[in-house]
């Protein structure tokens, strides 16, 4: 991995399922050497997390567990502890999102390791943040980020629906890159004072920052209510319509001054302009569920593919509804970057969300088997032959 920016980085990922470990994935892709420490046995519980019913392949793990080495110890265990302090002494970062009492019981809090190594940056992720009263409290994206924040409230198609589950990392990932980004800041601040420290992220303080448009406003005292149905939006121009053949697509015709005539040519409702209805914006505005109602006629004579070709050229910003097939298979997102073959094996990953002007990102590699580099990380580590025979004697490795 020579030659990328996190080269010389050295990251030990003592963390489970998703928010935490992700974020050292991030690191992982600008060549930065992560361990990834699992309990002998199963090893990380995400590892057991089968996507497709009836199937076992691990393919949420190649994810999350792409480009790391995996030294499986015993963590209860003094001689297992005494193993990661060796490591911690020469690592530039540490990640874990471990219940704070979990923390303290295995002696691998803060604490515990900067008096192991002053310089460490220590990642902490936790669900509810680590004060007050929650500060213990186990949390997923689902419940803390999702539920907890408005967010699984605020997008139900109307007020009387069920809430809406939330799809699996969806809060877990955005919240690994600000972990990554505290990280880095900190890492920043070593640069310039040598010291290291704790940088911390949660899964609550993420969800509130996604929902923070709807959290702002009754930050002002205003009392934020659901959002209308999608027949009932306040702006028919940034809505979403549905096609012929039975595709969706969403426009955000924001710039009407601008955009609104070449608009009405390309679907055939220039009559409208001379409307008093929706001859200005306030108008267009106050009877927004009338033109809601004309523009999903017109939608609806045509497939998705003509209207794609006809809104792109009148200039409409626009979005087709994708399914997760089609967004896998999109030859844009694999032509940015943002999907990227698995150099070591068959199939692809979704790379992390960002890029570096003259840097190239490490090549992804598939994500290891419990303790597969057990051995050879405690050799770099100074361990003899006789030792490592030793702990896994005592039960220690996995």
């Amino acid at each position: 991995m020579t030659g990328n920016v996190f080269s010389s980085l050295k990251v030990i990922d003592c963390a489970s399922w998703i928010a935490g470990p992700a974020a050292a994935t991030i690191l992982s892709d600008f060549g930065a050497d992560v361990i990834k420490i699992e309990p002998p046995g199963a090893g990380d519980p995400w590892r057991a997390s089968p996507p497709v019913p009836g199937k076992t392949t691990d393919y949420w793990w190649q994810l999350t567990g792409r480009n790391k080495r995996s030294l499986a110890i015993d963590l209860k265990h003094a001689e297992g502890l005494a193993v990661l302090h060796r490591l911690v002494a020469s690592a530039d970062v540490f990640i874990t999102n471990f219940p704070l009492p979990v923390r303290q019981r295995l002696a691998i809090s803060a604490g515990d390791l900067l008096a192991v190594n002053p310089r460490l940056i220590y990642g902490s992720m936790t669900a509810y943040g680590e004060v007050g009263e929650e500060a213990a409290r186990t949390g997923f994206d689902a419940t803390a980020y999702w539920a907890r924040t408005g967010l699984m409230d605020m997008v139900r198609a109307t007020a009387d629906t069920e809430p809406a589950r939330s799809m699996p990392g969806m809060g877990d990932h955005p919240t690994a890159t600000a972990l990554f980004a505290a990280i880095v800041t900190a890492l920043y601040r070593r640069e310039r004072t040598g010291k290291g420290g704790v940088a911390q992220s949660s899964l609550l303080q993420n969800g509130l920052w996604a929902n923070g448009c709807f959290v702002q406003t009754r930050l002002f005292g205003e009392n934020v209510t659901h959002r209308p149905p999608r027949t009932k939006a306040p702006n028919a121009l940034a809505n979403h319509y549905r096609c012929r053949d039975g595709r969706w697509f969403l426009m955000a015709l924001h710039n009407e001054p601008r955009q609104l005539d070449g608009f009405l040519r390309a679907v055939g409702l220039t009559s409208l302009a001379d409307d008093a209805r929706f001859a200005t914006t306030a108008a267009r505005k106050h009877n927004a569920n009338a033109l809601t109602a004309l523009l999903e006629e017109v939608f609806a004579t045509r497939d998705l593919e003509e209207w794609r070709r006809i809104l792109e050229a009148a200039g409409v910003t626009f979005g087709a509804v994708y399914t997760v097939n089609e967004a896998g298979e999109d030859p844009q997102s694999r032509l940015i970057g943002a999907i990227v073959p698995f150099q070591d094996g068959a199939g692809f990953t979704v790379s992390s969300p960002f890029h570096l002007d003259g840097e190239t990102k490490a090549p992804a590699r598939r994500a290891p088997a419990v303790g597969q580099d057990t051995e050879a990380v405690l050799q770099e580590a100074g361990y003899a032959g006789t030792e490592i025979e030793h702990l896994r004697a005592l039960g220690v490795l996995g």
